[in-house]
């Protein structure tokens, strides 16, 4: 499978936002917990409080894996500062839409920072119209996307 192919339908399966499982590692001491992501214009975004523990781990680690259903990510999170910073506005106003009820209910201005996440391998697991599993690999460092059939 052709790279830009394989990376549009990585995108288009994540769509506008997910509920995903982020893993951070530090010291050998390994968390998961959900974040409310934010796919937008091929980024990957959450916000986090700054003083989180998941916050401190991937901030002195910044390599991470992060998943939903049957996608894996692992890549690299970027600190963009603090999201009420962030000129255009633009993930507060998609947050706003899309997870209304978080934006309402933790407001904490000041701490928010903004992560993205860069990915740098992508795993997808899916099955093909006749229900045959395959396993959709998408190397962003070498920009190559391979096919494993499963069965």
């Amino acid at each position: 499978m052709e790279f830009q192919e394989a990376v549009k339908q990585f995108y288009k399966k994540l769509g506008q936002k997910k509920i995903m499982a982020l893993a951070t590692s530090l010291n050998d001491h390994v968390m998961v917990r959900n974040v409310s992501v934010i796919i937008h214009g091929e980024k990957i975004l959450f916000k986090t409080d700054q003083n989180f523990r998941k916050t401190k781990q991937l901030l002195e680690n910044p390599q991470v894996a992060i998943c939903y259903w049957g996608v894996q990510i692992e890549g690299i999170a970027v600190n963009h500062g603090l999201v009420v910073d962030q000129a255009d506005q633009t993930f507060q106003k998609l947050y706003q839409k899309y997870w209304e009820k978080s934006y309402n209910a933790y407001p904490h201005k000041d701490n928010e920072i903004l992560i993205e996440i860069v990915p740098k391998l992508v795993e997808i697991w899916d099955q093909d119209q006749d229900d045959h599993g395959f396993q959709l690999f998408i190397d962003f460092e070498q920009e190559k996307a391979e096919i494993e059939k499963y069965d």
